[in-house]
């Protein structure tokens, strides 16, 4: 369906809401710019009402759901058709020189905010729950599966027992085999998507364990994980996949990896001389 203006559809239909919908309405209306950037358990706690009243809501709006009304709000915001796409506040008219130091800024941002945001006993939680199981399987979908592609290759290089699992599918049938203990370590930055809440309650109701990157420690994902992790940089809905976020992520992952490995050092430096020496005739 057409964008239209979020806002004009929000006065259109404010008498026909419940009174909890009006709420979101009000708030919606008041925080327009802040919105954009909230997931659907942010915006629910910040108006007073449940998150199936935000879905509610968004439905009634004639959106499929939740992220289509935080494009709608996007798009409404700063008008269509001077929606900027890019990170960083990079502009048409910027230099070369300006936009590379406005996009070094973000990613230095990205890892501030993130810096500021670790929790040390988060950190030590899930290092514990990665030692101790006999299998780990990095998941994520769109572009959060690049991020446990990346996260699987360096953990393997010490730590013969981490696996990266891409396809959909693959994920639930290697989540059905799970053993008690085996964990997943899952990324995703909204912490939203049908598929980690579907993968984590079924982690779960197999005894294995989880934990979650993300943005958002209040999404409907993290309730369903062990341990979360969160991660800095803020993404509008027309921005996703943007590098400060996978920067973030990133960094968690090399935090992560130091925190695990530091629980067996001898034996990872052992692993990793290994894997170099294998390597080391691979190269020209």
């Amino acid at each position: 369906m057409p964008f239209g203006n979020v806002f004009e559809k929000i006065n259109n239909e404010y008498y026909q809401l419940t009174c909890s919908e009006k709420k979101v309405a009000d708030y919606a209306a008041r925080h327009q710019h802040k919105t954009q950037f909230m997931s659907i358990s942010e915006l629910a706690e910040e108006a007073g009402v449940a998150e199936a009243t935000v879905s509610r809501f968004c439905r009634r709006l004639g959106y499929k759901g939740y992220s289509a009304f935080r494009l709608a709000v996007a798009n409404s915001t700063a008008g269509r058709e001077n929606s900027n796409p890019l990170s960083g506040e990079v502009l048409p008219g910027d230099s070369v020189e300006a936009m590379c130091q406005k996009l070094c800024a973000t990613g230095q941002d990205a890892l501030r905010q993130t810096l500021e945001l670790i929790r040390p006993e988060a950190v030590r939680a899930a290092a514990d729950l990665l030692s101790a199981a006999g299998k780990v399987f990095c998941m994520g979908q769109g572009a959060s599966m690049l991020l446990a592609h990346e996260a699987a290759n360096l953990f393997a290089t010490a730590l013969p027992k981490f696996f990266a699992v891409g396809d959909t599918h693959i994920q639930a049938m290697s989540i059905a085999l799970m053993e008690p203990g085996d964990a997943a370590l899952y990324f995703s930055y909204s912490g939203s998507t049908r598929e980690l809440v579907e993968n984590l309650k079924m982690v779960r109701e197999k005894r294995g364990v989880s934990v979650l990157v993300t943005h958002f420690p209040k999404s409907p994902g993290a309730a369903y994980a062990d341990v979360t992790l969160q991660c800095g940089s803020t993404e509008g809905p027309i921005q996703g996949g943007s590098i400060a976020a996978r920067i973030a992520q990133l960094y968690l992952v090399d935090v992560l990896f130091s925190e695990v490995c530091r629980r067996d050092l001898d034996g990872c430096r052992r692993r990793r001389e290994a894997v170099a020496e294998a390597l080391s005739g691979k190269h020209i």
